[in-house]
C-alpha cells in the first residue's frame, strides 16, 4: 500500500470513527434538541458515505499530502483546521442562512467541531503514517 493509499484508509477511520462518537453520542442530545423536526429519525447512509469520501479526499489534497511532504503533523494540522473551518464554515453559515430553524448555537457547536475534527485528523495520520510506512 502506498503511503498516500495507507494515509486515506487511515484518515477515514480516524475521522468517522472519532466523528460517529460525537455525533451519536457527546452531542446527539444538543444536535437534537437544537434541530429537532429538522432531523431525520433515520440518517442517510449513502449520503453520509459518500460525504466522508469526498471529504477524506479533499483533507488528502489540503493538508496530509502537504503535511507528510513536510514531515510536519502541525503543519498538517494547521492545514486541517483551515480546511475544516472553510468547509464546515460554508455548511453551517448557509444553512443558518437559508434553514429556518438552524440556529446560531448548532451552527457555531458544527463549526468548532468540524474545524478541530479535521485538524485533529491531520495531524494524527501525518504523525501516525512515517511510523506505520517505517519511513
Amino acid at each position: 500500500m502506498t503511503q498516500y493509499a495507507l494515509a486515506y484508509v487511515l484518515a477515514l477511520v480516524v475521522f468517522v470513527g472519532i466523528d460517529i462518537v460525537w455525533l451519536a453520542g457527546v452531542a446527539r442530545s444538543t444536535y437534537v434538541e437544537e434541530m429537532g423536526v429538522l432531523l431525520r429519525k433515520q440518517p442517510m447512509l449513502g449520503a453520509a458515505v459518500a460525504f466522508y469520501l469526498l471529504y477524506i479526499a479533499g483533507l488528502m489534497l489540503f493538508a496530509i499530502v502537504p503535511g507528510l511532504k513536510a514531515a510536519s503533523p502541525l503543519y498538517a494540522l494547521a492545514l486541517g483546521a483551515a480546511v475544516g473551518l472553510l468547509a464546515y464554515g460554508t455548511y453551517d453559515l448557509t444553512n443558518l442562512a437559508v434553514i429556518e430553524g438552524y440556529t446560531l448555537k448548532i451552527a457555531l457547536i458544527d463549526l468548532a467541531w468540524g474545524t478541530f475534527l479535521t485538524a485533529i485528523t491531520a495531524g494524527i495520520v501525518t504523525a501516525l503514517v512515517p511510523m506505520i510506512a517505517g519511513r
